[in-house]
């Protein structure tokens, strides 16, 4: 039995998936399988993986016909023989200690159920500022509590750095709803009280250029991330009550009231800082200043303010009245 099970998808990705197969034939925990799962490719991506595993029994290939990146996945997960599964992406590159640290990590913690690990963006070129702050922000999570507390705000966990114990994923596979599933996976184990943890080194090489999925298609538009979040906050702290206190209402606050909309839950009130919407009623919530945020009803209270500044300001002023993150209140995007 291998100690580690490589799941990698791949559709049309023939100029890439050699290195990336590459980076995980050189792991210095050599003690591995690699399934690559050709996903219905047509240009000629299952000759790249049918090479390397002749040429290396521990890479294995499945083809199946065109069923998506989640299908793929989980037909990997069903087809692995390790009880760790590490996930790996046809255009990324591991580093040659992922694997090794990954499973040291999760030796050492049984409570845990997977981790992720800190990454680097490639090409430099061609990342945009957003790009740079998700990375810095991703890269500045390394705990376990960092990855809960802020998993409303971005999804804490790069996908490709993900490996996992293969009984959780049996039972919590990655699904197919219109919306990221590596994000949907991340937010369904923590809402169900998993722990996440994370290896603060850049372990993985995460390539960020046109033509990825997560650049193109639908599913990755930034509207579906945020059906994705709304979808599990209303089953996770929104859960007991169909009012809430929405503080801020700049574009992520109006984006995430609409869709929580679609869940029955819509606020009480509005807090902002801007003094020209104080007093005003937004869709009838009262718009009030953080001042009067003690008096309101205790319901939950959803930050949703952009940067990372802005939020730990407000974060500072909930708990300076008292009030507890992931109790009282969680930050979202």
């Amino acid at each position: 039995m291998p100690r580690v099970s490589v799941v990698l998808p791949v559709r049309d990705a023939a100029g890439t998936l050699s290195s990336a197969i590459r980076s995980v034939r050189r792991q210095s925990l050599a003690d591995l399988e690699c399934i690559v799962v050709d996903d219905g490719s047509t240009d000629g991506s299952a000759d790249v993986a049918a090479r390397h595993a002749e040429d290396d029994a521990r890479v294995r290939l499945l083809r199946r016909p065109a069923e998506g990146v989640a299908a793929a996945a989980n037909a990997g997960v069903r087809a692995a023989a390790s009880p760790l599964v590490a996930r790996m992406d046809a255009d990324d590159l591991m580093r040659r200690e992922r694997l090794a640290e990954q499973v040291a990590t999760l030796a050492a913690d049984p409570s845990l159920v997977g981790v992720g690990s800190h990454v680097r963006l490639f090409p430099r070129a061609a990342l945009g500022g957003g790009m740079r702050a998700y990375e810095a922000w991703l890269n500045g999570l390394a705990t376990s509590d960092d990855v809960r507390r802020d998993r409303y705000v971005e999804c804490p966990l790069a996908n490709p750095s993900l490996m996992l114990r293969r009984e959780v994923l049996l039972e919590h596979p990655w699904r197919a709803r219109g919306w990221p599933e590596d994000y949907d996976l991340v937010l369904g184990l923590l809402r169900r009280g998993h722990r996440l943890g994370v290896v603060p080194r850049r372990l993985l090489s995460w390539r960020h250029a046109p033509g990825r999925l997560t650049t193109d298609h639908p599913d990755y538009a930034l509207d579906r991330f945020t059906a994705c979040r709304a979808h599990h906050l209303a089953r996770d702290v929104l859960r007991h009550v169909d009012r809430y206190v929405l503080w801020g209402y700049g574009d992520t606050g109006r984006q995430l009231r609409r869709a929580l909309l679609e869940h029955g839950k819509e606020p009480s009130h509005v807090v902002e800082v801007h003094p020209g919407r104080i007093g005003q009623v937004i869709h009838g919530a009262p718009v009030v200043p953080p001042s009067d945020v003690p008096t309101l009803p205790r319901l939950p209270i959803l930050v949703s303010v952009a940067g990372a500044g802005p939020r730990a300001k407000v974060r500072e002023a909930l708990a300076a009245m008292e009030f507890v993150e992931d109790v009282d209140f969680v930050c979202t995007a």
